[in-house]
């Protein structure tokens, strides 16, 4: 069971992130989708997986639009049980809704979980890459044991000094802001 002070950081982060205009998530999910196009690893990728993005998360429909304009083969996760899979789209008509009310790539859509690049929704982050996810963990267990480039596109305000690490944590390798990108330091 996670400790109580990673559950009211989620808390604290999800409404200050839920407070953000539609119109400034939209500016900065503009300047985060230039500025991820600068990441080589992610520009150089040529297996990428990306979310859809719910609630106040950084829109990143416009990303997964160009990438498959520019001939790239984007996947998106889908939850089955405990687990998580990601599924190659071919564009946003390979999407269904799915657990959790996230639109999921359908059941047809080809599996492959050795990507390049793997954007990871974030609530929270630390400047050395420490993630705070939703608290389900499919992210965690998944990149468990691979050699995947991860990306954090955040909003400037979600960067928090210190968030506990627990055990079983990945640490993110880049993180993207509306004003920066950095990579972390392990």
């Amino acid at each position: 069971m996670e400790d109580n002070n990673k559950k009211s950081l989620r808390e604290l982060l999800l409404e200050r992130r839920d407070n953000t205009s539609f119109d400034l998530l939209k500016i900065a999910s503009k300047k985060m989708q230039k500025r991820i196009n600068k990441v080589y690893a992610f520009k150089d990728a040529e297996k990428i997986g990306l979310y859809y993005p719910i609630g106040s998360e950084i829109l990143t429909q416009d990303i997964i639009q160009e990438l498959i304009s520019k001939g790239k083969e984007v996947f998106l996760p889908k939850v089955i049980g405990e687990n998580m899979e990601f599924r190659k789209i071919e564009d946003f008509g390979s999407l269904e809704m799915g657990k959790f009310d996230i639109m999921e790539p359908k059941d047809d859509c080809p599996v492959n979980n050795e990507l390049d690049v793997i954007v990871v929704p974030t609530v929270g982050i630390s400047p050395s890459g420490v993630r705070l996810g939703y608290g389900h963990g499919f992210y965690d267990k998944f990149l468990e044991n691979k050699n995947t480039i991860t990306i954090s596109l955040v909003l400037e305000k979600q960067i928090i000094k210190n968030i506990p690490k627990s055990e079983h944590d990945i640490n993110m390798d880049w993180i993207i802001t509306e004003d920066r990108m950095f990579q972390t330091q392990k």
